[in-house]
Parts: structure tokens; C-alpha cells; sequence
């Protein structure tokens, strides 16, 4: 039973398995964020997945996806009518139609789960 203030899921077991693989070699890099258990891992996936979800949904028929390349990102801005071009430069991304690292743009590229796993993959992290 869990303690008083929590719920407990089931999980199947290969879903388990995954999580405490990159549970355990991402440790020390989670411990520098405040997750200290396997526990808290779960929950911070789930939160950064509700946020994402959140953003995704409030931007989704705002702004939709055209296409994925090797180091950039083609979106179409329905509100502004126009094309943004979103790029891998310096490590970091950038927008090229608002000429900014942190925009609306930007923001729905870090919402796309393909896109973000190939960014972590290349150790482009998302800044908080």
C-alpha cells in the first residue's frame, strides 16, 4: 500500500524496465535537478510530459509542423500566416523568422516528441 498522499500504478514490466535503465544512468545529472529516487523520476517524467502536452495542445492549431530535417525544423504559423524556420545553431535553437532562442516557435519544436528525442540524443538540452 502506498504511504498516506500517494497513488500507486501498474505499469507493464518492459515499461518498468526502460524507465529504471535511463533511470539509473541519467542519475547523477537528475540528482543536480532534485530527483533523488526512481519514484521521483517517474513523477518528473510525467510532469515534463503533461507540460509538453499542455503546450502542445494551447499552440497545436496555432502552428503545425511541415517538415524535419538534419538540423532544422519547418513550421507553419497559421496566426502570422508565414513559415518559421527553426535551427540548430551553436548547440542551441533558434528561430529564424523572430530572430530569437526562446519563442513561441521555439517552444512548440521542444513539444514535438520525435524532435526532442534526436535534440537529447545530441545533447541539446532543453533550457528551463
Amino acid at each position: 500500500m502506498p504511504k498516506a498522499g500517494f497513488k500507486s500504478i501498474t505499469v507493464s514490466e518492459t515499461v518498468y524496465d526502460k524507465f529504471q535503465e535511463v533511470y539509473q544512468k541519467s542519475k547523477d545529472d537528475l540528482a543536480m535537478k532534485g530527483v533523488n529516487s526512481f519514484s521521483g523520476y517517474v513523477t518528473y517524467m510525467l510532469e515534463e510530459m503533461m507540460q509538453k502536452d499542455k503546450t502542445f495542445a494551447r499552440y497545436a492549431p496555432k502552428i503545425e509542423k511541415i517538415s524535419v530535417d538534419d538540423d532544422r525544423i519547418i513550421l507553419k504559423d497559421n496566426i502570422k500566416n508565414r513559415i518559421a524556420e527553426v535551427a540548430v545553431q551553436k548547440g542551441e535553437l533558434f528561430c529564424q523568422l523572430c530572430d530569437e532562442k526562446d519563442c513561441v516557435h521555439v517552444g512548440y519544436v521542444w513539444s514535438i516528441p520525435e524532435v526532442y528525442e534526436i535534440l537529447n540524443a545530441r545533447g541539446i538540452k532543453h533550457p528551463k
